[in-house]
């Protein structure tokens, strides 16, 4: 009865110092992630100015599914507005653990609500992200829950927070005009001005097409880095590097659970489309918005929700194949 009694007490302090051990492995991990995230908030430094009062009436997908508008800002110090220099719109299915995003090109010339016909992005200028969420829901027929705005300077020190020694890519020819650096061709490691310029060059033949195939090249060679071993470790630093250069209307929380989830479920590949699709569209001028592209409404729509339904559809490009026309 007594060597049972021993036994017993045994277990139950084995036990006690298993949970102790626990305890302290979760409060060193929770201390580590906080202690990352404030170093990199704090060497982040002064971000963008953000916009204030800003209404967004997304809404949620019948399907579960996770919407986003992702804009890239370049606000010039002393602009007052600004325009999108890239639209996307970035879907995360969480039964599938699929990503998939769509590229607008902003020179589609479309009906702005409450306004004449300008290229896409001036709706952003006009009266800015629902201004922009309600002229991508009319045209196309698709709504977004959610808006993230990234300014480019934020851009460039993730991409230098995520990967010190650059992030590899395949430059396919020498680019230098407009964007700050001179790239030669050739694979190499690109740090994040360097990075951020190749996603911008838009001064060739292939103009605002190849430029798209460039972003959407640009980040699925991020989604790899996120996703490895060394991505995972720093996302906490990462997460804080980037809450001075980024507005949205998702709470904390909900972005902490949504990184989480993907981060632990990693994605295999991340699907595209650029729209306007091939065979949708031709080049146009307006005598107030200069060049512009004309494009077929109900073709791209249909594009789109192919896509987003997983209906074979020609346009979607996995291979960052060449977009231009």
């Amino acid at each position: 009865m007594n060597s049972r009694y021993k036994r017993k007490k045994r277990r139950i302090r084995k036990r006690r110092v298993f949970l102790f051990i626990v305890l302290l492995l979760i409060i060193g991990v929770v201390g580590y992630a906080a202690a990352q995230y404030y170093i990199g908030k704090n060497q982040a430094g002064e971000g963008f100015e953000k916009l204030e009062d800003v209404k967004f009436n997304g809404k949620k997908d019948a399907k579960g599914r996770v919407n986003f508008l992702l804009l890239g800002i370049d606000k010039r110090e002393g602009e007052k507005k600004s325009h999108t220099d890239t639209i996307m719109v970035a879907q995360y299915d969480p039964k599938k653990d699929d990503v998939k995003i769509i590229s607008l090109m902003r020179d589609m010339f479309v009906d702005v609500p409450g306004y004449k016909k300008w290229k896409i992005n001036t709706a952003f200028f006009l009266d800015g992200p629902e201004l922009l969420r309600k002229t991508i829901q009319q045209n196309f027929g698709l709504d977004v829950q959610y808006y993230v705005m990234v300014d480019f300077k934020g851009f460039e020190k993730i991409v230098d927070t995520l990967a010190p020694n650059g992030i590899e890519i395949d430059v396919e020819k020498k680019m230098s005009e407009n964007i700050d650096v001179t790239l030669e061709p050739g694979l190499q490691r690109l740090n994040g001005k360097e990075l951020l310029g190749y996603a911008r060059f838009r001064h060739d033949a292939e103009a605002d097409f190849g430029r798209v195939a460039r972003q959407q090249k640009v980040i699925n060679a991020l989604k790899d880095e996120v996703l490895s071993v060394n991505g995972i470790t720093k996302a906490p630093k990462l997460f804080g590097t980037i809450q001075p250069f980024i507005q949205t209307n998702m709470s904390k929380t909900d972005s902490i659970a949504l990184l989480t989830k993907v981060l632990l479920n990693k994605p295999d590949k991340i699907e595209t489309l650029t729209v306007p699709v091939q065979g949708a569209y031709q080049p146009g001028y307006s005598d107030y918005a200069g060049s512009v592209l004309e494009v077929d409404l109900e073709k791209n729509k249909q594009a789109i929700d192919d896509f987003l339904n997983d209906r074979n559809n020609d346009n979607t490009d996995t291979t960052n194949e060449d977009t231009n026309p």
